[in-house]
């Protein structure tokens, strides 16, 4: 007999979480919470037909299912793309690139992380590699020159989270995939809301260093037109490999697949262009994109699995049909979930929180009259604040292992930058137009 489908939520998120917290694989533990769920609330099942019988039919073609998209195969080249550009002196050619144009912006050199991590983001989808590679060069070169230890390393913990939005960025895949949306027209979407989240952090700044006078150094660098041009050559490269990704897909010249190909092949080219690459770089990242592959694949596989379980046990309809049934607005819907998802942060990584609530929450924001492509941009913006949310928040190690500094004093200074993240999601969500504009002009749609 099947209990009640609050009740059947709530059992299996315990479950879900003991597995998660007891250090089995992620997608280990989606499996066997699967199975779980199959095994205690017996289904109504025909008496010639086994319990194990079902569990290993529904196994076995969810597996398969989940991962027999030829979408998916743009995540190990996106992937791929990054860690070659991690490995090469990019970070470096772009800081140099930089400075000549933000000298004399108010807030000056601390713009650089926001502008260094919204064009790497541009080539790499993903959030860790933006902030370790980006962070590496500025904080050591902010920090010499005399800028505010604490604007820098929250700019760089708000502005890294940006490898997610800005487009390729491996959730969208993984999102497009699993909600059945055109990952072409997600890349497409991204866009101006992370130039939108990238403006906001650039007019803090800009507020910030006008307040407090000793948040920059008092002498000024004398920056000529010269100098500025000369710079070119080294953003030239960059700009370069962001036209050949994006401008393909919206252009409707490539599919996202296609693009992808044609960014292995720019970053193998912008290794040889900066002389940064040779057979063990080479190697080292093929092998460190299969292992990030796989790991994503199994949690998509282990996903998958538990989405056939929640909709054989009527678990999404039902939940579904209870929301309606409370009578709350849609935007107090969107407050709801955006609250759970903060929570989750707390505990998840985003590919996990995407993967594991997406079967349970699409079905509900569909009904609530929200598009699942503002959705997935919505649940990308969610995803970057479990990035910098404490305590699983990623991007707070990662910084914390670049700077040395105490993750109090990181969490401190990230906080105004969380804050405009959130007012950012609101913007979106009042104006969703934001997002579709750019989809709506795609050439091939």
């Amino acid at each position: 007999m099947i209990a009640d489908p609050l009740t059947l939520t709530v059992v299996l998120l315990f479950v879900m979480f003991a597995f998660l917290l007891s250090s089995i694989w992620i997608g280990v533990s989606l499996m066997l919470t699967g199975i779980f769920g199959m095994l205690i609330f017996k289904v109504n099942l025909p008496p010639a037909i086994h319990i194990w019988d079902k569990i290993g039919d529904l196994l076995s073609s969810s597996l398969y299912d989940s991962l027999n998209s030829w979408s998916l195969a743009a995540l190990p080249m996106f992937i791929l793309m990054g860690e070659l550009l991690y490995k090469s002196s990019i970070s470096s050619k772009l800081l140099n690139g930089l400075i000549p144009w933000l000298s004399n912006i108010p807030g000056r050199l601390l713009h650089v992380n926001v502008a260094a991590c919204s064009l790497f983001a541009a080539v790499s989808g993903s959030s860790a590699a933006t902030t370790a590679t980006v962070g590496k060069i500025t904080l050591n070169e902010l920090k010499k020159r005399g800028y505010s230890k604490s604007l820098a390393i929250g700019s760089l913990a708000g502005s890294g989270t940006l490898g997610f939005l800005i487009p390729p960025s491996l959730i969208m895949i993984i999102y497009g995939v699993l909600s059945n949306v055109s990952i072409g027209k997600l890349f497409i979407a991204g866009i101006l809301p992370g130039i939108l989240l990238a403006s906001a952090y650039a007019l803090y700044i800009i507020i910030a260093a006008s307040i407090d006078k000793n948040a920059v150094p008092q002498e000024e660098e004398v920056i000529t037109w010269r100098m500025r041009l000369y710079s070119l050559k080294d953003l030239a490269p960059i700009f370069s490999l962001i036209i050949l990704v994006l401008g393909s897909i919206y252009a409707g010249i490539a599919t996202p697949t296609e693009a992808a190909a044609l960014g292995v092949l720019g970053s193998i080219l912008l290794g040889f262009y900066f002389k940064s690459l040779d057979f063990e770089v080479f190697k080292t990242a093929i092998l460190n994109s299969i292992k990030t592959t796989v790991m994503i694949s199994f949690i998509i596989a282990g996903a998958g699995f538990l989405s056939q379980v929640v909709g054989f046990l009527g678990i999404a309809r039902a939940l579904s049909e209870y929301i309606a049934s409370l009578g709350l607005s849609p935007y107090m819907l969107i407050f709801v979930v955006g609250i759970m998802y903060m929570i989750l942060g707390m505990m998840l990584d985003g590919i996990s929180m995407v993967v594991m609530t997406l079967p349970i929450v699409l079905p509900i924001i569909i009904q609530a009259g929200y598009d699942p492509l503002w959705f997935g941009i919505f649940l990308v913006l969610m995803v970057e604040l479990s990035q910098i949310t404490p305590p699983v928040g990623f991007s707070l190690f990662v910084i914390q292992s670049i700077s040395g500094e105490e993750i109090g004093y990181i969490l401190k200074a990230t906080f105004p930058f969380f804050v405009i993240m959130i007012l950012v999601v609101v913007i979106i969500t009042l104006f969703p137009e934001i997002a579709f504009y750019l989809p709506s002009k795609m050439i091939h749609g």
